[in-house]
């Protein structure tokens, strides 16, 4: 029954970002809003939301380490292995959204991570408030930012899609991702119980990649049809929403408290590392760009992390 519900907790997650990604390049279109700013807002927000679900239950239920090591572990996967693999597929150009937003809010929502838990190994739900209300602030900014874009697109189905469709794809497409990685995370943890390790170890490595396949699928989609604008905003969006939105609501709902030694000394100083050196790899080798060989040093970066959680 577990390789029932990860087989088709896969084929629910690879359609509903194919179904994702119609509607989102579809309503920047409706919208004249940059598709990147569709990707760090309305797909990063859907992508999202296993990581919301399996934390505040998580929360509710007294088990932190699976709250907290659930979305370290997912950025972490964001950029290693999602962002990683994308690489592989398709080299893509860097905008200047990525210096002037997208890269400073991540650095800057990894670092408030780091601080506050640090601090006490506490997020209080004052600070959880405080995600919050950055995380509106950000989006509010965004759109005011990109109020008047012109788009060039050579896709008339997207172009021509109506509301009804749109939003008819977006929910099905949300829920396919939500319900996709409900089945794939609850058969791999009922299969990774069986073998007896830590709850952290759990949150960090099947529970993270679980929840982190809606960004694998959507990306990956969408770099096969180069959309690349989206599929990068997706990823980075995606971190952003998983710090400032996930963990925000999980503390304003319950503080989390305990939190694994382990992730607290180890697994937080990846998740600041990974998210660092993006910027250092767009200004190396080729200034703007990130192509396969960033791509292949992602991936054992991220290789290297999990082989040194789980030994």
């Amino acid at each position: 029954m577990n390789f029932l519900y990860i087989i088709g907790g896969l084929v629910l997650l690879v359609a509903g970002g194919n179904w994702l990604l119609k509607s989102s390049v579809g309503l920047s279109q409706k919208l004249n809003i940059s598709k990147i700013i569709v990707g760090l807002t309305v797909v990063s927000f859907a992508t999202s939301a296993p990581e919301m679900i399996v934390s505040v239950k998580a929360a509710l239920d007294g088990f932190p380490d699976i709250a907290v090591g659930n979305v370290v572990g997912s950025n972490i996967g964001n950029v290693g292995l999602v962002l990683g693999i994308v690489l592989l597929i398709n080299s893509m150009q860097v905008e200047s959204n990525f210096y002037r937003t997208d890269w400073p809010m991540k650095m800057l929502a990894s670092l408030l991570l780091f601080f506050f838990l640090a601090f006490d190994g506490v997020l209080s739900r004052s600070e959880g408030i405080f995600f919050v209300v950055l995380l509106v602030a950000f989006i509010l900014y965004l759109i005011k930012q990109n109020k008047t874009v012109t788009l060039e697109n050579d896709n008339q189905e997207e172009e021509n899609m109506s509301y009804l469709k749109i939003f008819l794809l977006l929910f099905v497409g949300g829920f396919s991702l939500w319900l996709g990685s409900e089945l794939l995370v609850d058969g791999s943890v009922s299969l990774a119980e069986k073998i007896g390790v830590s709850k952290r170890v759990i949150a960090i490595t099947v529970v993270s990649i679980g929840t982190s396949i809606p960004e694998l699928a959507s990306s990956v989609i969408a770099a096969l049809k180069n959309e690349n604008d989206i599929s990068i905003g997706n990823i980075i969006g995606s971190n952003i929403f998983n710090i400032l939105s996930v963990l925000g609501f999980t503390a304003i709902i319950k503080p989390i408290e305990n939190v694994d030694y382990q992730i607290l000394h180890f697994d937080i100083y990846w998740l600041l590392g990974f998210a660092f050196i993006l910027l250092p790899m767009v200004f190396l080798h080729k200034r703007n760009n990130l192509a396969f060989k960033e791509g292949v040093l992602l991936v054992l970066a991220y290789a290297v992390f999990i082989y040194l959680t789980i030994k």
